[in-house]
């Protein structure tokens, strides 16, 4: 078995769908357009999908304030202090970094809306 997609609850998809269509590369895959928004997002490798949605029965997390190791979405980075910086300027805000003995840089954002992204450049990568 292999993971098909990975589904958030979130205030604005659309916009949201948008600042990682212009800011991460994504790109929108499907999108359902009814009171939930659903919005299937790509990675540009094609292989993940992140489906951003608005469920206002259920619970939309209150991602700002959950610690960024509950959830985040991990993001391979080749430069992310360059990425960082990039992301910032777009609405983003620095969070944490830590930096492993193997080379790995691991840096903490969060989108404009809160919820966490980890830019990753591993010293092995994991696939």
């Amino acid at each position: 078995m292999r993971i098909e997609h990975f589904a958030l609850n979130v205030a604005e998809p659309v916009a949201m769908a948008a600042w990682y269509v212009e800011n991460l590369g994504f790109r929108i895959v499907r999108h359902v357009d009814n009171a939930t928004q659903t919005h299937f997002l790509a990675d540009e490798s094609g292989l993940s999908v992140v489906e951003i949605y608005n469920n206002p029965p259920d619970q939309v997390p209150d991602y700002a304030s959950l610690d960024p190791l509950i959830v985040h979405i991990a993001l391979v980075s080749e430069n992310p202090d360059a990425d960082r910086a990039r992301l910032e300027a777009a609405g983003a805000t620095y969070a944490s970094e830590v930096r492993l003995p193997d080379g790995s840089q691991l840096t903490m954002l969060r989108d404009p809306w809160g919820l966490a992204l980890q830019l990753c450049k591993r010293g092995t990568p994991l696939l």
